[in-house]
């Protein structure tokens, strides 16, 4: 069976509409025996599965949204970190399970602890807001010019799908 291709990068259509998601934060994927780090935790099993996590001497991560308007009405999801204060972790994991109606009020401040090409945002300041009750946070805007392009702007297919893995 063929596979359709896009006709603005030739690429095959299903590379345009899909979600990536960082394991880990970068500070932490760096490391080789970050399993043993003292002080770990994750909500979940695995930092995949995992919505928050925690390690000391690194900080507390939350997971959240960051969509990326491509040409063509496409968009690719990053499932990023980001690096919050341990306070908004600990009111995040107080509202984001259950029918809590508290959650569609969060918004994290934070930075985002992920690179992510072709631009290096780590550590970038960003906003993240439920949008859905349903779905994580959406990174919404951000105090830096690049990552608001990145949030605002429709990017080519070749500049952003060449860096996929």
């Amino acid at each position: 069976m063929p596979t359709d291709t896009c006709s603005t990068c030739g690429r095959p259509t299903d590379v345009h509409d899909r979600h990536v998601r960082f394991q880990l934060p970068t500070p932490l994927f760096d490391l080789p025996d970050w399993e043993q780090l003292p002080g770990l935790w994750m909500s979940h099993g695995t930092p995949t599965e995992s919505v928050m996590l925690q390690a000391d001497g690194y900080g507390a991560f939350i997971r959240a949204l960051l969509p990326i308007q491509l040409e063509g009405d496409h968009k690719l999801t990053y499932g990023v970190w980001i690096g919050v204060h341990p306070a908004q972790l600990q009111q995040a994991f107080a509202v984001w399970w259950g029918d809590n109606p508290a959650y569609l009020d969060l918004r994290l401040d934070g930075v985002l602890a992920n690179r992510i090409a072709p631009w290096d945002l780590l550590a970038t300041p960003v906003v993240a807001t439920v949008l859905d009750e349903n779905a994580t946070p959406f990174c919404t805007s951000s105090t830096d010019p690049q990552l608001t392009r990145v949030l605002t702007n429709q990017w080519p297919h070749d500049e952003v799908l060449a860096h996929l893995p």
